[in-house]
Formats: C-alpha cells, structure tokens, sequence
C-alpha cells in the first residue's frame, strides 16, 4: 500500500464515522476534531475502525498521534503501514 493508498483508506474511515466530512477540503495538518466537530466517540469509532481494517492494534496512550490525517500517515507508517511513496 503506497501513502495514497493509506491516505485513501484514512480517509474513508474517517468518512465512515462522520460522513458529513468534505474530504476535498481536509487539511492534512489540521486536528481532524477541529475540522469535523467529532465527539470523543466518534474519534474513539474512527480508531477502532482502522484498527480493524488495517488489523493493528494501536495502543491509547498512541491515539492523540492519530489526531490529523498527517498525523494518521506519520503513525501507521513509523507502524510499518504503507510505504514511504
């Protein structure tokens, strides 16, 4: 999986628990909470979901990692997600 590719699923998850997101307009540097107005919840659902779909754990204390879409891709690859590309 290249970083589109991870950038894709990233985002789709993140579309997945809060679909009224324009993910044309994300910026990749700015905390998904502030962009989207997600609850804890909501951000909770979002990391459980690439959990699941990448079949990885992440541990809690590493969730504020995950907090933007540079952020998510920093983290899932330094995990050995994706490729650096």
């Amino acid at each position: 999986m290249n970083r589109q590719d991870l950038r894709e699923l990233v985002v789709d998850t993140l579309l997945g628990v809060a679909p009224e997101i324009d993910a044309n307009a994300l910026d990749p540097d700015v905390n998904f909470r502030d962009q989207a107005e997600l609850d804890s919840v909501d951000y909770l659902n979002f990391v459980l979901s690439l959990e699941q779909r990448l079949s990885l754990r992440i541990p809690e204390v590493d969730y504020p990692r995950l907090s933007g879409l540079n952020g998510c891709l920093l983290y899932l690859h330094a995990r050995g997600v994706g490729t650096a590309d």
